[in-house]
């Protein structure tokens, strides 16, 4: 293999140059004749579309023809020593026409005279591509709306507080001879509503038997202040009772609903206090399972068929006296107990607001509920012994034995005498101590007689009885 220097590569270049001139010259006179073929072709049909182009256009379009043409001369002139740089000048002026062209188009009517249809969707495309700047995407913070359930809840949640029963513990002294002394202990805790509120005192609802037997009575609010509180009124035998506090520790009040229009399947809420403080303004969620169920309850004035809404949201102790609330957020029930046994689940219960509305109205007014009274002890038959049941037939197997009458009381005026067997009340059966008790506190008021059938000594009596205070 030869090698060679750099300078005879230089020499063979230039002989290869100078061969591939001539060529090129032949070459441009057939391009400058194909060119100004095409310029005559242009200038024709320019010349015919003018016609109906404004000056404007007209302006440019010669003003790139007689560049064009300048060009081209000059292209003659340069072609014999620069046959490249004749092309290059060619498609160059070629190119600053064209520029020049569509720098001018826009601003005339020559467009929109023969494509008015691409020139509208071209203008209104404009308007909403994306040539407005894309601003970067972050999470926004969740809307609060006045049907929200959430929105709903702390909104109530505000006129729930928390109640501790303090009850007094005596100590005797640890050595001898030293006096004991007592205490308030916490000795239970619940739930309570805030319904009313004045210049003075704010009013809250609860259950009897939070505060029953209480020495002392503090109340924990929405916000952490705690303070002390005031029976107003209770009721053992509705499991009802009414609470005060200073008004200036309150900002909102529970606002209560109709009890009545509830339908088995309705969205319902507890608020309370399940387990004490800790645990404060807890929300559960359930429906409502049944209506005007009946329970009885045994309380401090005796057992009660208290009539109740049945839910399946759940209640816990410190629950009792916490709201029911329906989606409104108006109370609609007093949550008040649970069956609690093994197996068991979803099983709470709330005394319904037609029910405590008119107790809560009368607490207020008077202090307790006003109720006639018999003046008697009773007990149901079927809980007594059968050797207590001497003179009672044997079809006989319901009803009400009288163990006590007090002294000139309406059952001693009556007539009624100790183990009298009651089985009626105006016409009405009485199988239980709780259904004497029904009748006597939502059938009849005072001054009302009430007729009682009742057994002794085998034979069956009637004795009437008129209600006084």
């Amino acid at each position: 293999m030869e090698f060679k220097h750099e300078d005879e590569f230089e020499t063979t270049q230039s002989n290869v140059a100078e061969n591939r001139e001539n060529q090129q010259n032949d070459e441009d006179k057939e391009l400058k004749n194909f060119i100004e073929g095409e310029e005559a072709s242009v200038e024709q049909m320019t010349l015919e579309e003018s016609k109906t182009a404004d000056e404007q256009l007209e302006t440019a379009v010669s003003l790139s023809k007689e560049e064009t043409r300048t060009a081209a001369k000059t292209d003659k002139k340069t072609s014999k020593k620069y046959p490249m740089k004749g092309i290059a000048a060619t498609v160059a002026a070629g190119v600053i026409g064209s520029v020049l062209t569509l720098a001018v188009l826009p601003h005339t009517d020559y467009l929109q005279n023969f494509y008015p249809d691409a020139v509208g969707q071209s203008a209104n495309s404009s308007t909403g591509g994306t040539s407005a700047k894309v601003k970067p995407v972050s999470a926004q913070p969740s809307a609060v709306s006045s049907s929200s359930i959430a929105d709903t809840v702390e909104q109530v949640s505000k006129a729930i507080v928390g109640i501790v029963n303090f009850q007094q513990s005596s100590q005797s002294g640890s050595f001898y001879g030293m006096p004991s002394s007592s205490e308030n202990v916490e000795s239970g805790s619940g739930s309570g509503v805030i319904f009313q509120k004045n210049s003075d005192s704010a009013y809250i609802v609860t259950n009897n038997h939070v505060i029953e037997g209480a020495a002392e009575l503090e109340v924990s609010l929405y916000d952490g202040e705690k303070t002390k509180a005031e029976v107003v009124g209770s009721d053992a035998l509705t499991d009802l009772a009414v609470l005060k506090i200073d008004s200036k520790y309150v900002t909102d009040v529970a606002v209560f609903g109709d009890s009545s229009t509830l339908r088995p399947g309705d969205q319902v809420f507890a608020i309370g206090n399940p387990l004490g403080s800790e645990l404060s303004r807890t929300v559960t969620q359930g429906i409502v399972s049944a209506i005007n169920r009946s329970i009885n309850v045994t309380t401090s004035a005796g057992s009660w068929d208290t009539n109740v809404i049945q839910t399946d949201a759940a209640i816990n102790p410190g629950n009792s006296g916490g709201a029911l609330i329906n989606t409104a957020g108006q109370v609609i029930g007093i949550n008040s107990l649970k069956i609690s046994e093994d197996g068991v689940e979803g099983l709470g219960f709330a005394i319904p607001s037609s029910d405590f509305i008119p107790i809560v109205n009368q607490l207020i007014k008077d202090g307790k509920i006003e109720r006639p009274y018999l003046g008697v002890s009773l007990a149901d038959l079927d809980q007594v012994p059968q050797v207590y049941w001497d003179g009672v037939p044997d079809s006989v197997t319901k009803g009400v034995m009288v163990m006590e009458v007090e002294q000139n009381s309406v059952a001693d005026k009556a007539g009624l005498k100790a183990r009298d067997v009651i089985v009626s009340m105006n016409g009405t059966e009485i199988a239980s101590s709780s259904d004497l008790r029904k009748y006597l506190y939502t059938k009849v008021s005072k001054g009302d007689q009430i007729k009682f059938e009742v057994y002794r000594d085998g034979e069956k009596v009637s004795l009437t009885a008129t209600l006084t205070d």
